[in-house]
């Protein structure tokens, strides 16, 4: 049954927003006026999607990274304890501080009181659950462990997150450095240099060779600066447009994984968030090849990608998973490793979790290490920049004492 949101007139005159569930518009203006309510507004919690005919799509989110990680945790704890998966939504529905999570918990819960299955509900808002999700809470409404299925993604989730937070921080002080250095050097270049530096151009002496080098950049930049800015900015959105394209993304992306560093950090967290998602859709009780594409899917790395649905291509064919990561130079040895042991003791979930959870563990050491290492670097290459242009505006002051002496 549909979920209308409405606004209405109470007794006093005062105007109050709420939910209900009718067949029809008209039947959600009949329920509001059997609250005591003058309706103003009654509208469909959803939006038809036109290309669909009609079938139920929520065009906007609802649900943050974290806030979704937190929803599912306290679903799981709902369903897990014994209640209905209706009754767990609408608990959750009249929890929701947000109108839009209630508006989209109204819907998941009138989609289910309707006879749709739980994961075909959640596919009405695909921007808030991803094929992942989806498969993961299918393989547990048809496995009845679906209490726990959800504590499992819920942890996923919370693992994945993170990895990814541990990874922005590591290296969001060295980019607020960088940011920093930039603008106080362009600054000093562009202000402060010509200005100290005027009153000695004029002269009949000749400047230190740093001062002239230093007055040259400095009238690049205040001429050229601009010209160059707009150059970038032309050249990065081309770039991004290029991406579009899904043959030179897939170059683009086998190109990076070469750049030393920045290549084995996207190698490892790439590898670690199919693992671990390979895991938690094997250990739910999704059919292998369905695992393995919808967690070749969740890779941003496009070459990766590719790699992992050649994989897929040869296990469809028979071969062992083991061997066909094995055969992808582009993924860890280690997870090959792993997952041939989970083939050879039968716990491929168990060994793909720890896969995960070992690669996860080794992006964040080299991700604070390089953090670690790239703070002090930063300061002595600001420190040393500034040095130079202040040399360049005492070096005249110092030699003109020399020549008044």
């Amino acid at each position: 049954m549909p979920a209308f949101k409405y606004e209405a007139l109470n007794a006093a005159g005062k105007q109050v927003n709420g939910l209900v569930e009718a067949d029809h518009a008209k039947s959600a203006r009949a329920a509001v006026r059997g609250q005591g309510l003058v309706p103003l507004t009654v509208t469909l919690v959803a939006m038809v999607e036109a290309s669909t005919g009609n079938s139920v799509k929520f065009n906007r989110r609802a649900f943050s990274k974290s806030g979704l990680t937190v929803w599912t945790r306290q679903l799981a704890g709902l369903v897990s304890s014994g209640l209905p998966l209706e009754r767990a939504l609408t608990a959750l529905a009249d929890e929701s501080e947000e109108p839009r999570q209630r508006e989209l918990i109204a819907h998941l819960k009138s989609e289910v009181n309707g006879g749709s299955p739980f994961a075909r509900a959640l596919a009405s808002a695909p921007r808030e659950f991803d094929d992942v999700y989806r498969a993961v809470v299918a393989a547990g409404e048809q496995s009845g462990a679906l209490g726990g299925v959800l504590e499992r993604l819920a942890d996923d989730l919370e693992e994945r997150q993170a990895l990814r937070s541990k990874l922005i921080g590591a290296m969001l002080y060295p980019a607020i450095v960088s940011l920093i250095a930039v603008v106080i050097v362009t600054f000093l270049v562009t202000y402060v240099v010509p200005q100290v530096a005027s009153v000695f151009v004029n002269g009949k002496h000749a400047l230190p060779i740093l001062t002239v080098i230093m007055l040259a950049v400095s009238a690049f930049v205040r001429n050229y600066g601009l010209y160059f800015v707009a150059v970038m900015t032309v050249g990065v959105v081309l770039l991004l447009r290029a991406l579009r394209n899904e043959a030179f993304r897939q170059r683009f992306d086998a190109g990076m994984l070469n750049v030393p560093l920045i290549g084995r950090l996207t190698r490892g967290y790439n590898a670690a968030r199919f693992a671990g998602t390979l895991a938690m859709l094997a250990g739910a009780g999704v059919p292998i090849l369905k695992a393995l594409q919808a967690a070749a899917e969740t890779l941003g790395n496009r070459a990766m990608r590719a790699d992992a649905m050649d994989a897929l291509v040869q296990v469809r064919e028979g071969a062992p998973l083991a061997s066909a990561m094995a055969a992808k130079k582009r993924f860890p040895g280690l997870l090959a490793m792993f997952a041939r042991l989970g083939e050879q003791t039968g716990q491929l979930p168990r060994m793909l979790d720890r896969a995960a959870k070992q690669l996860g563990g080794e992006v964040q050491r080299r991700a604070l290490a390089v953090a670690t290492i790239l703070e002090p670097l930063l300061i002595v290459a600001m420190g040393g920049v500034v040095m130079l242009i202040v040399l360049a505006v005492m070096l005249p002051i110092i030699q003109l004492n020399d020549w008044v002496k």
